[in-house]
This record gives C-alpha cells, sequence and structure tokens, in this order.
C-alpha cells in the first residue's frame, strides 16, 4: 500500500491529464505486432507506462475502412490477475472470457473502459519492470492496453488534479496533455431598488443595510472526473461581520454543458456546516471576526447528473447588517474549494481565493442659516423611491429608519442617514426651527461607481445630484463613502406686533390732535371774555 500511495502520488499532473492525439496512422513497426508510444519534443514530462493486457494484432478492410483487431488477449506484465475469475493464472496466460466481456462491454465508452482497466492495474507491484517514457527515447511495445501517468517525481498543487491515461495500442502514437484543473468563482448581484435594474453576476455591488445580497459560488468539475470512483469538493466561504449569512436560503444546481438547471438538487446530496471545527485560512488571520461555512459534497459521483466540464453552482442570500463597514473598504466575502485530486489514491487540491466585496455610503446633512451658521431646532425624515412595478408611476417611497444625530434631540444641527445605496432619495423637514420657513422637500440621486469584474474590486465613484438645480450641492468622500450637504433655512417674513411702533404713531398723533384742540378752545374763550 505504501508503494500505491508513492505511485500514485505522481498522479498529480500540474493541472494537466494525459490525453492522445490522433494516432498517427502507420504501418507496424519492423518489431511485428509491436508500435511506439512518443512523448513529444517540446513536453519535459516523463510518464510510466503500465501493461495490462497484451494481445495478438490484425487489420482488415470493410468497406473502404480499417478494422483494427486485438485478439488472443493475454494478462501483462503488470497486471493484477483476479482470483475470483482467473485463478492461478499468472503473465502471459490468457484471459477468462469474463473478464473479456466485461471489456467489450465498455466499447465507445472511455468512463466505462478506464474503470475496468483499472481493476486490473497492478501498482504496488514491485516483482515487475515499470517502463517509462519521455522526449528523448520512445517506447516500443507490443499492442494492447496500457495505463500511462506521470512518473513519481513530478508533483502538482493548487487547483490541478491528477489523471491515469489508457490506451489501446493498435498504432503508433503521441502522448499529448490537455488542462485537467478545477476552477472556482464567487459572484454577487446588484440591484437598483428606485429604476429596478437588475445585473448580472459580477465581483462588486452597493446595497441599503437590512436588504438581502444574493451571491453566487460555482465550481468546475475536472475532464478527467470519469476516472474517479469517489470525488469529495467543499466550498469553504468566509464573510465579514457586516454580513450575516442565511443558511434556509441556500440551493445547489448542476450545469451541464449548454443546459442551466433551474431546478436545485435535493439537501439530502450535500451538507451546509456552519459549526466548524477548524476555520478557513483568512487574509485578517486571527484578527477576522466574520463568519464561515462549508458546503460540502462527500461525493459527487452520487449526483447522478454530474459529468466532466459539469458546474456546480451554489446561489444563497446574506443581509447586509448594523455592523457594515461604509465607504471604500467595503464588505467582503471570500471563497474557494477543495477537492480530491487523484482518481486512485488520497489527495487534496485547493483553488486560488475569490473575493466579492458589498458596498453601502451615508448622506450627512448639515442643518445651517443663510450665513452657513449651524441651525439647530431642526429633523427631517429621508425616504427611498422603491420601484414597485413595469409603470412609470409604479413606485413608492420608503422611509429611511437608520438615522443617526450628533447631539441630544432638539439640538442637532447635522444628521447622518448611514447605509444607503444607490437610488433616488427625498429629503423632508419634519419639524422646522422657530422663527425659519419650512424648506420645500429635496429629492436628490445618489450614483457610484464600482470594479464589476476585478480580482479585487475597488469604489471608483459617489456622487449625489439633486433634482431640481441649484436646490442643494454634495461633497463626496469615498473613502468614507459619504456624500455631505448644507441645507438652509431662511427666517419668516417681520409683521408688526400689539403694543409695538404701531401704536406709538397713534399716540402720538392722538396727542397733537388733543393739543391742537386745547390751543383752539382757550383762544376763542378768550375771544369771548374781550367782548
Amino acid at each position: 500500500m505504501r508503494r500505491l500511495k508513492k505511485v500514485l502520488a505522481a498522479l498529480l499532473a500540474g493541472a494537466m491529464v494525459l490525453a492522445t492525439a490522433a494516432p498517427a496512422m502507420a504501418e507496424p513497426t519492423t518489431n511485428e505486432n509491436k508500435f511506439t508510444i512518443t512523448v513529444p519534443e517540446d513536453d519535459a514530462h516523463a510518464y510510466e507506462v503500465y501493461q495490462i493486457f497484451t494481445g495478438t494484432y490484425s487489420e482488415e478492410k470493410e468497406e473502404d475502412k480499417d478494422i483494427k483487431t486485438l485478439s488472443d488477449i493475454k494478462w501483462g506484465q503488470n497486471a493484477l490477475i483476479p482470483t475470483e475469475t482467473d485463478k492461478d493464472k499468472k503473465v502471459g496466460d490468457s484471459v477468462s472470457e469474463a473478464v473479456l466481456t466485461e471489456l467489450k462491454d465498455t466499447a465507445g465508452n472511455d468512463a466505462a473502459v478506464l474503470k475496468v482497466i483499472t481493476k486490473y492495474v497492478n501498482f504496488d507491484s514491485t516483482t515487475t519492470t515499470i517502463q517509462t517514457v519521455d522526449n528523448q527515447t520512445a517506447l516500443t511495445v507490443p499492442a494492447g492496453y496500457y495505463l500511462i501517468k506521470d512518473d513519481e517525481n513530478f508533483k502538482p498543487g493548487g487547483s490541478e488534479t491528477a489523471s491515469t491515461y489508457v490506451v489501446r495500442v493498435v498504432d503508433n502514437i503521441t502522448i499529448a496533455r490537455k488542462d485537467g484543473t478545477v476552477t472556482s468563482e464567487k459572484k454577487v448581484k446588484d440591484v437598483n431598488d428606485s429604476t429596478g435594474e437588475l445585473t448580472g453576476w459580477q465581483d462588486s455591488a452597493d446595497y441599503d443595510i437590512g436588504d438581502m445580497v444574493d451571491f453566487q459560488l460555482t465550481a468546475t468539475v475536472p475532464e478527467n472526473y470519469d476516472g474517479y470512483k469517489k470525488f469529495a469538493l467543499t466550498f469553504h466561504d468566509s464573510y465579514t461581520e457586516g454580513l450575516t449569512f442565511d443558511v434556509d436560503s441556500v440551493k445547489v444546481y448542476v450545469d451541464n454543458g449548454a443546459t442551466t438547471s433551474t431546478e436545485p438538487i435535493g439537501t439530502d446530496l450535500y451538507e451546509v456546516v456552519t459549526e466548524l471545527e477548524e476555520k478557513h485560512s483568512h487574509k485578517d488571520g486571527d484578527n477576522f471576526k466574520g463568519g464561515m461555512f462549508d458546503i460540502r459534497f462527500s461525493n459527487l459521483k452520487a449526483i447522478k447528473d454530474v459529468k466532466a466540464g459539469s458546474t456546480i453552482r451554489v446561489e444563497y442570500q446574506a443581509t447586509l447588517n448594523e455592523g457594515a463597514v461604509i465607504g471604500s473598504a467595503g464588505n467582503p466575502n471570500t471563497m474557494y474549494l477543495e477537492f480530491d485530486n487523484n482518481p486512485n489514491d488520497e489527495g487534496k487540491g485547493e483553488t486560488p481565493k475569490d473575493t466579492v466585496i458589498v458596498f453601502t455610503y451615508k448622506t450627512i446633512v448639515n442643518k445651517v442659516k443663510e450665513n452657513t451658521e449651524a441651525l439647530a431646532g431642526a429633523e427631517f425624515t429621508l425616504e427611498k423611491k422603491i420601484k414597485t412595478g413595469n409603470g412609470t408611476d409604479d413606485f413608492k417611497w420608503v422611509a429611511i429608519e437608520k438615522v443617526a444625530y450628533d447631539g441630544a434631540e432638539g439640538t442637532q444641527t447635522t444628521f447622518e442617514f448611514a447605509g444607503l445605496d444607490d437610488g433616488n432619495y427625498r429629503l423632508t423637514e419634519t419639524k422646522t426651527p422657530v422663527g425659519y420657513n419650512t424648506i420645500d422637500p429635496i429629492e436628490f440621486t445618489v450614483t457610484a461607481k464600482h470594479d464589476e469584474e476585478a480580482e479585487t474590486p475597488a469604489l471608483k465613484e459617489l456622487n449625489g445630484k439633486s433634482t431640481t438645480e441649484g436646490q442643494i450641492t454634495f461633497t463626496s468622500s469615498i473613502p468614507d463613502g459619504s456624500l455631505s450637504t448644507d441645507v438652509v433655512n431662511k427666517k419668516g417674513a417681520n409683521l408688526p406686533e400689539t403694543g409695538g411702533m404701531g401704536t406709538t404713531i397713534f399716540y402720538i398723533l392722538g396727542g397733537i390732535m388733543m393739543l391742537g384742540a386745547t390751543v383752539v378752545l382757550i383762544t376763542r374763550k378768550r375771544m369771548e371774555s374781550q367782548q
């Protein structure tokens, strides 16, 4: 068994699996019933060649086609001879009809051939020679069935998978290599609540605090998947404190080629694990304070629709919560895959980490007088325009509940509305400072740009603009994710007051009139007495 593990570890083939190019349609070599296995000059790998069966080669024409046949099949030098069917047989003895029938039933199905052939390979053999081939020396072998793999000195890693390759040698062949990696990807979807516009899957998004955010994880099954008897796969996901994972929202789909599944597979075929015995590695190390979960497939072979090249698609939701980071740092969410990467023995691979970011912003309203001095005594309500249908008038205004003040109620002059995303808003003064006129409601739009496709998504732009031009002006800070503006209140008009200047004038005029009447009266009496 130790030899088995050592040999099969070499199958971790640096993101490559073995395949053959189209065989060169040549006549057999000068050695009767023998052919050559060749490695291209630009391939620096060496390969081990295991002989499982040998046979007698013959060729005949049938309707202008060359029919190549192997007959008189015998056990090869690297064969693992089954005792239940070929008891007491040895290398060079004829293969039983039961084994041949099993092999014939796999005709035209490479995966089935591989499954049968690998049952009869003695990887743990120490008494027989394991032949090798490289780009320096071709290998001449009798016609038969062979298993070819990277030699044990080749050590793959990362997202690469290993594979065995079965060759039915009835012609000269050239070994070629092709990609056999497992890939993974994480995406997030963005939506503008005010317009109803929904994006595709991308690397960044912005949301209001309290919104549900849609995430997607994908994994591609390697091309050598058919060579595995068992294939375990685990999605590792980690998220910062600003996101709350909804375990009940998880759905898993299997996509095959051009077919995109719309119905999720059964929850009995995978496990969602939130209580992890061992934490995932994270860039913040021990300082990471977010959450983590796994989505584990103990064996993809249990899912009948999965095949080589399939995509395993996971979709789930998380809520942007009160702990969300506002501004350019955002709220990252990271995933990577862990998977079996050796079809014949133990071995694990990992894909690179992939991160998406959810951004959120804040609006800061400063209440001021006409001379820009701070003005206390106001209160505001901020509402967001939410699209409710396809029509122009299908929308509603929804109050934003998250409001913070810079002082005790009634004394604040700065109002901060935190946890907003792009969209249309309406600011209404619901309490006006004494002696000042109430402002008209202010409608404005928040717009933002962030990387839709990037390894490290960044917030690029953040802007605010009032619907009525010049009504308010915003100052943007991308690091803080803030839009600041001054809202001006004007004083009311001055009116005469009771007991004020208006009545004083009447008093003065009345006094003058009384004085004049007195003078007239005195003058008249004097004139009468002189008569």
